[in-house]
């Protein structure tokens, strides 16, 4: 069920860097969650990064290059939505800080970043879909991103969502809310300090006694994923949009053989 307009809104999906080089198949999910909900879909060839990495190192000049190139390239859709709470967190509320003394840039940012939206809350809040029709064999835990659920607010959106797919048990862990480690650059800045984190991240994951890590994130994911990975756990990991897809039928996240 939804309030989906009877205009079929016209969307940009804004593919992220991490999911173009290292899992296409959350780009596909997220299309296909998108036209499934009444959207007409675009995913422009033009888009490039977000430019939140030079952000947050201090490299303005570089970040507001690539955010003038995102802006020009969505700027004429209803809606820009994304599979990520991190990037989208960049353009709705980073682009306008960006571009404050620059009167024509900033109303151009501010534009597109009103209406810029992460996937489950667009599905939920923008459109009112309250289920989709997927299956998941499955227990799993919900790992809530830190650009997602402090800068977007996404924590129940998901989980309404999730809660309708058939099969799929879900099992809140401890702490659901605290960092992973990964922090986009953090973890390559500060590494003893990322694993430290990423272990007691997954001490609590595997204490609900879930097959499964389901994140909005991916770059959560794949961190979350590799220290897995190294400590030989056989868990399944997989975004939110593969799940809520019906596409979480491959190999998961890290496993080491990639899904397309």
């Amino acid at each position: 069920m939804s309030n989906t307009p009877k205009t079929s809104p016209r969307v940009g999906l804004f593919a992220t860097c991490l999911m173009n080089l290292f899992r296409p198949n959350i780009g596909f999910a997220a299309a296909k969650l998108l036209e499934d909900a009444g959207c007409i879909v675009s995913v422009p060839q033009s888009q490039t990064c977000c430019g939140q990495p030079g952000y947050n190192s201090g490299d303005n000049d570089s970040a507001r290059a690539l955010a003038k190139q995102v802006i020009s390239t969505f700027e004429d859709y209803d809606y820009v939505v994304g599979p990520s709470g991190s990037c989208m967190a960049t353009i709705r509320h980073d682009y306008p800080v960006l571009f404050a003394a620059d009167r024509d840039w900033r109303d151009r940012a501010e534009a597109v970043a009103a209406k810029s939206r992460e996937l489950t809350s667009f599905l939920v809040d923008v459109l009112g879909i309250t289920r989709v029709h997927a299956g998941f064999d499955g227990i799993a835990t919900y790992h809530d991103s830190c650009s997602g659920l402090r800068g977007l607010g996404i924590k129940g959106q998901p989980r309404q969502l999730l809660a309708g797919v058939e099969g799929l048990t879900l099992r809140e862990m401890n702490d659901s809310e605290v960092c992973c480690g990964f922090g986009g650059t953090f973890c390559v800045g500060y590494p003893e300090i990322s694993v430290k984190i990423v272990d007691d991240k997954i001490r609590n994951i595997l204490a609900t006694g879930a097959d499964t890590l389901i994140g909005g994130d991916l770059g959560c994911l794949m961190n979350i994923a590799g220290r897995l990975s190294r400590i030989g756990s056989p868990m399944r990991v997989y975004h939110v949009a593969e799940v809520l897809a019906g596409t979480a039928d491959g190999p998961g996240i890290g496993d080491g053989r990639g899904h397309e």
